[in-house]
């Protein structure tokens, strides 16, 4: 089909960004960040000319080659901005509202692979099944391999997609498996978010807001433990050098609490900077904390523009916070790491 003819070609593209795409294989697909009317904006897929007027769409094997495509399209959507939208008011909020959805879906693919690399992580000492062990219907056995080898990863999966045989497997036993269908794009989503979810102990096919919400609550443990490494007190004793207290990498914040006894703690970030309401982050904001609530709110700028103080609270189930004295109120700029290191630190591997 013609690039024109393609459904919301008219519609500006803003910025790109890579998403998983399910279906038969992972691949990583780009889609565009669309300007609709009254300011709206929507990811949708992203397509360009092929040379001849025809439309393509960018399909990579991995994150990585996508992101390469999706940074260099990026650099210009400053320009891109300044070409849809002539009134200066109006493209500070666009900007805004591009910066938050862009910053939104980076947050949302790191957390993720860090919760996947932990999951398998932590299920790193079961055992694995020989090849020749696993029951196989006979018409099946060459699938002997590749689910040996998902299996070598990550022993504990229950539900298996073989993209390469358009198959999709099911464990009804300990080493005894199951064909249960053809892969459809929500078998392979199933099976993708079971690689996170089983090595917690949840399912792949529950909702999978509930889930991570559940595997976060799991990881704050292990978040902790990362204040004895040598590594990670090296990186805070770096920062508390350069006079930085709040230091946010993914989900957690590692926060010095010199109300008692001096010391580093681990808190979630949660609250309104994480909605989808059209928030953005403000990096020059301040966190003020009037209480020792164990998750922070980072400072935001809303889409009218009025800027948020950052604070801290607890969950809603939580009970309400301790308060500190007036006189230990504390206003703390914060710095955020860039999400790849709490995926370093977790496998131990930063600053080692």
């Amino acid at each position: 089909m013609r690039l024109d003819q393609m459904p919301y070609h008219s519609m500006p593209t803003l910025a790109v960004l890579p998403f998983r795409q399910f279906g038969i294989g992972w691949s990583w697909q780009l889609r565009a960040l669309k300007l609709f009317p009254d300011s709206l904006l929507a990811w949708k897929r992203y397509f360009y000319d092929n040379g001849q007027g025809h439309a393509r769409g960018s399909s990579f094997s991995t994150f990585a080659e996508a992101m390469i495509a999706a940074d260099a399209f990026n650099q210009s959507t400053s320009e891109h901005i300044s070409n849809a939208v002539h009134d200066p008011v109006i493209q500070a909020s666009i900007t805004l509202k591009v910066d938050k959805a862009l910053t939104a879906a980076r947050r949302i693919q790191d957390e993720e692979e860090l919760m996947e690399c932990e999951a398998v992580k932590r299920n790193a000492h079961l055992p694995r099944p020989a090849i020749q062990d696993l029951e196989l219907p006979s018409k099946m056995d060459s699938l002997r391999q590749p689910l040996h080898e998902q299996l070598e990863r990550a022993p504990y999966l229950q539900v298996v997609a073989l993209p390469t045989f358009n198959v999709c497997l099911r464990r009804t036993e300990d080493l005894k498996w199951e064909e249960i269908g053809a892969l459809s794009p929500k078998r392979s989503q199933i099976c993708l978010r079971e690689l996170t979810a089983k090595g917690f102990g949840l399912s792949g096919a529950d909702h999978w807001g509930r889930t991570k919400a559940q595997v976060r609550a799991l990881l704050l443990p292990r978040a902790n433990q990362l204040l004895q490494l040598a590594s990670v007190r090296q990186m805070l004793a770096e920062a508390r050098m350069r006079g930085q207290r709040v230091l946010v990498c993914g989900g957690f914040v590692f926060w010095y609490e010199d109300d008692g006894v001096p010391q580093w703690v681990v808190k979630n970030t949660g609250g309104e900077s994480n909605s989808d309401e059209g928030n953005t982050l403000w990096h020059e904001g301040t966190i003020l904390s009037k209480n020792h609530g164990r998750i922070v709110v980072l400072p935001y700028i809303k889409e009218s523009g009025e800027k948020v103080q950052g604070h801290t609270k607890n969950a809603p189930h939580d009970g309400k916070a301790l308060p500190r004295h007036r006189d230990h109120y504390v206003t703390l700029p914060f710095e955020v790491l860039e999400g790849d290191l709490m995926i370093g630190l977790f496998g131990e591997l930063h600053y080692e």
